[in-house]
């Protein structure tokens, strides 16, 4: 491909796509072994996967890997800030697609079904004991990002005469996102009998039938009445 010339001030150069090249394949490269990561960790926890099955997986050498990423360490934490940005990404799309507070709690719950489906529940007790530092990072986002999103959420829903006049907001908020972790803690699903996904759903149910006035109760039967008819293909 012929090159491109380009003047900034008395100064003449020419942009080649040849220039570019090597930086394309090294940013494809890295996206190529973060996704790899990523499924890995998700699917058997942060512990039971090492640098050998990433390299096995992608089909190349550990020594490649490393000229990505410097560590495992440094590799988790770019898994788990890829996964904290596109939780933000999908937070905002479902503030502007929802037709409600309660709907945005409902397209909320449907990401975190088919997040957690693929989720192995140990993953946070992984980071937490072996990546101290991802974890922190993930409770930052949790205690800041999170918290502020569901406050949010109270405020729009007591607006839209959807949840209860007195709820105590800053109170509420902090209960929902610590309730996020429950399902995480070691024993939790084997205790109860049920997979992460289906915990996490009866916890939000629960959540939101405690903050709505009547009208909101309608509207939660509702849309819970939609999710179960697409679910059985109706």
């Amino acid at each position: 491909m012929s090159g491109k010339k380009s003047a900034v001030g008395n100064f003449s150069y020419e942009i080649s796509f040849h220039s570019f090249a090597p930086v394309m394949q090294e940013t494809v490269t890295r996206d190529r072994i973060k996704k790899a990561a990523h499924d890995l960790v998700m699917r058997y926890g942060i512990r039971s996967v090492s640098m050998d099955d990433f390299a096995s997986n992608l089909g190349m050498s550990k020594k490649t890997i490393y000229q990505y990423y410097k560590d495992k360490d440094e590799l988790v934490d770019a898994v788990i800030s890829d996964i904290i940005n596109r939780n933000k990404e999908i937070c905002v799309c479902d503030r502007q697609e929802s037709r409600d507070a309660i709907h945005e709690l409902f397209l909320a719950l449907d990401m975190m079904s088919v997040v957690m489906e693929s989720l192995n529940p140990v993953v946070m007790f992984d980071m937490q004991k072996y990546h101290p530092a991802c974890f922190g990072k993930f409770l930052k986002h949790k205690d800041e990002y999170l918290y502020n999103v569901v406050k949010q959420n109270l405020i729009r829903g007591i607006s839209e005469d959807l949840y209860r006049t007195d709820l105590n907001v800053e109170l509420m908020a902090r209960f929902r996102v610590d309730s996020i972790l429950i399902p995480f803690n070691p024993g939790f699903t084997q205790n109860v009998k049920m997979g992460l996904d289906e915990a996490h759903k009866e916890l939000l149910i629960h959540y939101l039938y405690g903050i709505v006035n009547p009208k909101g109760y309608k509207l939660i039967q509702k849309y819970q009445k939609q999710r179960n008819d697409k679910a059985k293909g109706k």
